[in-house]
């Protein structure tokens, strides 16, 4: 034990523990900026960026409770003409206003078991078909998350582990504030007199069951109501135990009371702001740094910045709808200003789900199975709520490209710490160094003002390694066949191994239909020819090589970029030789390059889930290794959005950086973004229907800065990014816009809805409006002189002025 509080403190700061003895020590310390200071310290080794907020509605089912709080105007006795419980077409009303103003959560509140006080309860709940309010609850939350999306999180006071259990399956977290630990506030003349349910072993009972049976939980204290700063202390580490066995407050709230007429309390004291910050400093304290630590700022609208200061990480529910049922007299502070307040503190806003990322990455542990597709539809890879509608390959809602801010313009008052963090990696990414693991992480989870330091770095790093110009290659693809035996959770386009497949007829293209292909693609002015496709079972390493020698029999001066690492595995094992043999094999057969693509994400904790029959990372890694080895350079690719999170990411990218740093044999980066609508693992409801259009542009923008110096070339795929998307990733590192495509039909099959192809002259076009220059290459990124770009000769290509790239 440490008698000197501010022992403790230090100790808190650096990461220790906090005893309950030495927490107690806590009570008495009345050194408030010494407090602040470490709380915010504290606070931003967990939360060094983002403060949250929930969208939501209030849905109060029942004003109604058998509990009698003596400062509470929310529950009210029944009243002769008036309805006790909202109707199935009230809720929905709510829910739905909720839903169309973006709405995440559905807060159910209600007072406690109601019906074992009043008869009119009993009654009313007869009517509507239950026989306790639990059971209508969960009913109705059943039916808001049918009807709109929208999340519920209920609030029914104390359960049992039965009740817990119930709500789960409805529900992706509940609430109940401890409120007090302290028996004295229970004894006559005080606040919670006459409430069974306020007894603390009561209300510490039921918070253990709810971890008994995993249910993300919402407690906390209300100060103010007569209890000391002891008691306050006490109550915390009774929680702080709680959370220490079963792992399930995912937010701890920090309430100060607030006197209201008509109430036995309406004449009590209200606890000074000092007491209200203080008590939020010594629960991050205690709580340490990566607790989620919230403050209502509608009980304080005029003392944002100090609550911030005090190290809360989150703002909790606000509505864009309806009132704050539970204190009505306090109107939730405009969206705006909360901001602004936020902003002053050198943080983002960020909107989340009522379940917490923490628990949203943890799904299959804190969440009912029913629910859980709901949530994946809703959250970004952290576990944030999804701003906007954007998906890759979506014709809708697409997000103009705006100019970037400079980062350097930080305003006034931001904190020092937070505005270095990012910078002091971007310098380091910029100068060449191998970012870790843990800081590209930091580079991805990037919002506001820390984007558009990211961005603009990457796009200043773009210019001085590539300048202005930005390439593209007229080129054909050919998926020589859809028929696939791997079993590819992302894949829309592969077929079963017969043409009755439940998915779709199957194809499998003769090789003079692969040949026409080639000759109609150099009519029209390609120079190169795309050829992937499925794991036909039929297919041998002989099959790629007969392809390989079709397509340069019809057109000799053809580059030919085709089969994946898994093409190329499968045919090596088909025919009973090396990887490294059949590469020569196809190499003398007249194969230039080959697409970085089967790599999906270069760890097998991802790959288990989305491709478990697919090639391990390290196969990978080692394949393209062969290939650079043999003379064959290889794109690279990352196809991502779905289950993975960003610490995937960043694992990806450093294997795909060590290996070009060994073989130097990567062209460029091709980030794949995936298209959700049409794959088998999202109408599944197993994954997130692709990156939000923030994730990304900053896919692009992290790789250049992290794989800087050693693959210079980004591209982004015009198919998956749409035009707008395209503008966007161009001024976030991006210097190559790929090829032209002719008949591109994987993403399509997915569900993506920007064309086959997209001609020279329109991605002239579109380079141009950026103040870019246009220019065509070959494969290996060799210009390719044109005299007539903006006036293709020979239909749609450009004939003038071909290379060989054989």
């Amino acid at each position: 034990m440490m008698s000197n509080p501010k022992q403790v403190i230090d100790a808190a700061i650096q990461g220790l523990p906090v005893s309950q003895a030495d927490a107690l020590t806590l009570a008495n310390f009345n050194e408030l900026d010494l407090l602040l200071e470490a709380a915010t310290q504290i606070r931003d080794q967990g939360h060094p960026s983002v403060i949250t907020y929930s969208p939501k509605v209030f849905i109060p089912l029942t004003h109604l409770c058998r509990d009698v709080c003596h400062y509470c105007t929310f529950a009210n006795p029944p009243r002769p003409g008036e309805a006790l419980y909202m109707s199935r077409d009230e809720i929905l009303e709510v829910a739905r206003a909720g839903a169309e103003a973006g709405c995440h959560e559905a807060l159910f509140t209600l007072g406690d078991k109601p019906e074992l006080r009043y008869r009119s309860a009993r009654e009313a709940l007869q009517v509507l078909g239950h026989e306790t309010t639990v059971s209508y609850l969960a009913e109705m939350a059943q039916l808001v998350f049918e009807e709109t999306g929208l999340l519920p999180h209920v609030n029914p006071g104390v359960l049992t582990r039965v009740e817990l259990a119930a709500l789960r399956t409805v529900s992706v977290s509940q609430g109940m504030m401890l409120e007090s630990g302290s028996e004295r506030l229970c004894e006559k003349g005080m606040p919670h007199y006459g409430s069974p349910d306020k007894h603390p072993y009561v209300r510490l009972g039921s918070l253990a069951a709810a971890g008994a049976v995993k249910v993300p939980m919402t407690s906390g204290i209300l100060i103010g109501i007569g209890e000391t700063r002891r008691e306050r202390v006490e109550s915390l580490l009774s929680l702080r135990e709680l959370d220490q066995t079963y792992g399930h407050l995912q937010e701890l709230i920090i309430q100060n009371f607030k006197r209201k007429p008509d109430t036995k309390m309406r004449n009590s004291p209200e606890p000074s702001l000092d007491e209200l910050l203080w008590t939020i400093a010594v629960a991050r304290i205690i709580f340490g740094a990566k607790a989620n630590i919230q403050a209502p700022p509608n009980l304080s609208p005029e003392a944002l910045s100090e609550i911030i200061r005090a190290g809360i990480n989150d703002w909790g529910g606000i509505s864009p709808v309806t009132p704050d049922h539970v204190n009505p007299e306090a109107p939730w502070p405009h969206l705006a200003v909360i901001s602004r307040a936020t902003e002053s503190e050198g943080k983002t806003l960020v909107p989340r789900l009522p379940i917490y990322p923490e628990y949203a990455n943890e799904l299959d542990s804190w969440v009912d199975s029913q629910l859980r597709p709901l949530v994946l539809d809703q959250m970004d890879a952290e576990g944030y709520a999804r701003t906007g509608n954007w998906s890759p390959g979506s014709s809708a809602d697409i997000i103009a490209a705006k100019p970037l801010r400079l980062a350097s313009s930080v305003e006034a008052g931001a904190s020092v710490h937070y505005k270095s963090e990012v910078s002091r990696l971007v310098d380091k990414a910029t100068t060449g160094k191998r970012l870790e693991e843990n800081e590209i992480s930091r580079l991805f989870s990037a919002r506001g003002r820390d984007f558009d330091r990211v961005c603009s770095a990457a796009d200043e790093l773009r210019k001085a390694v590539k300048g202005d110009t930005v390439t593209y290659i007229v080129n054909r693809n050919i998926n020589y066949t859809n028929i696939c035996y791997f079993k590819c959770q992302f894949c829309a386009f592969s077929k079963g191994r017969s043409n009755d497949s439940l998915r779709g007829k199957g194809y499998d293209l003769p090789l003079q239909e692969i040949q026409a292909r080639v000759v109609e693609g150099w009519q029209r002015g390609a120079i190169e020819v795309c050829l992937q496709g499925g794991i036909h079972p039929h297919y041998t390493g002989k099959t790629y090589i007969d392809i390989t020698k079709a397509v340069k029999e019809a057109q000799p001066e053809m580059h030919v970029h085709a089969f994946s690492a898994l093409e190329i595995w499968q045919g090596a094992q088909t025919l009973g030789i090396s990887v490294k043999s059949l590469l020569e094999a196809l190499k003398d057969a007249g194969l230039g390059t080959l697409p970085g693509t089967a790599a999906e994400i270069l760890d097998d904790e991802i790959r288990d889930i989305i491709c478990p029959d697919k090639l391990r990372t390290e196969q990978w890694l080692e394949i393209i290794r062969t290939a650079h080895s043999v003379g064959l350079p290889t794109t690279a690719t990352i196809m991502y959005g779905h289950v993975e999170r960003p610490v995937h990411w960043a694992r990806h990218l450093l294997s795909l950086r060590d290996l070009q740093e060994e073989t130097g044999g990567f062209t460029e980066f091709v980030p794949l973004p995936y298209v959700h609508m049409e794959a088998p693992m999202y109408r599944k409801g197993k994954s997130r229907r692709g990156p939000t259009f923030r994730e990304a542009i900053l896919m692009h923008a992290v790789s250049r800065l992290t794989l800087y110096p050693h693959i210079n070339n980004i591209q982004t795929s015009w198919v998956k990014m749409g035009y707008e998307g395209v503008k966007a990733c161009l001024n976030a590192g991006v210097n190559d816009m790929g090829g032209t495509l002719m008949d591109e039909s994987i993403s399509r099959a997915a569900g993506a809805a920007h064309g086959q192809e997209m001609k020279p002259e329109q991605m002239i076009e579109l380079i141009e409006s950026l103040g870019r220059k246009a220019q065509q290459r070959d494969t290996r990124y060799r210009p390719v002189e044109c005299q007539n770009q903006r006036i293709p000769i020979a239909n749609e290509g450009c004939v003038a002025g071909r290379v060989s790239v054989s």
